[in-house]
């Protein structure tokens, strides 16, 4: 059985991977696009926030949007300003801070029904080992995934749906994006179980939301396969 596991895992952890480095599809979707704000300037993520570990300092970037590539997808549009973001929220001993920018996207990239919040900005303060997903988790609840883990929404937008194909794309695809991941589920609890309770407040052009978001799938693989292991070490 447990090799079993391992195996699915694996072959999981293969398919993200095969996804990501395949070619730019023509059918667009909405979802949530990740960004590094990396000498105050948006690039799309080539990680998923789950396994990407910003240092004190970092500005890390979510932005809601519609694209079948990292080149159609929208960027942040909140400046990536650490001192901005975080001026309220001073330095402390074992924790590191991060600059969250939150894009809810525009009203025409809305799912039919909903109206985007407006952008705001949080500083998270949170243990140094944390991923940015973690800081997310700490400033953005509630967020939503679904059944694979991939993220849905954050601060509990939007209300349904998840990563689902926009009509009117080339190939006028109805289903949703298979594979696609942002964060897993166990680390957004990690991270409301770790942050402090005063928290304040680009990658490559080859594949569709799979840069940012693909990468984070693989992740969710890993997260898993930790966490069953550290399960069996405590009960052993």
């Amino acid at each position: 059985m447990r090799h079993t596991r391992i195996a699915g895992a694996v072959l999981l952890a293969g398919t993200v991977t095969g996804l990501a480095a395949g070619p730019a599809q023509a059918q667009e979707y909405r979802y949530w696009s990740f960004w590094d704000g990396k000498g105050g300037s948006w690039a799309y993520a080539t990680e998923g926030p789950a396994t990407q570990r910003p240092a004190d300092g970092a500005v890390e970037g979510f932005r809601f949007t519609v694209g079948a590539d990292s080149a159609g997808a929208g960027k942040p549009r909140p400046a990536a300003g650490f001192d901005a973001i975080c001026r309220d929220t001073p330095p402390k001993d074992g924790r590191k801070r991060i600059g969250i920018v939150l894009d809810f996207g525009t009203a025409a990239d809305a799912p039919g029904g909903e109206r985007p919040p407006k952008a705001r900005t949080e500083c998270a303060r949170v243990p140094e080992d944390a991923s940015a997903g973690e800081a997310l988790a700490a400033v953005a609840r509630p967020l939503r995934y679904d059944a694979n883990a991939l993220l849905c929404a954050i601060a509990g937008y939007p209300k349904a749906g998840c990563a689902e194909a926009v009509n009117g794309s080339k190939d006028g695809a109805k289903s949703g994006a298979k594979g696609s991941g942002s964060s897993a589920a166990p680390s957004a609890g990690a991270a409301e179980d770790r942050a402090d309770g005063d928290d304040g407040g680009g990658g490559s052009g080859d594949g569709g939301p799979s840069a940012g978001l693909l990468g984070g799938a693989a992740a969710v693989v890993a997260l898993g396969a930790a966490a069953v292991w550290q399960a069996r070490r405590r009960r052993g």
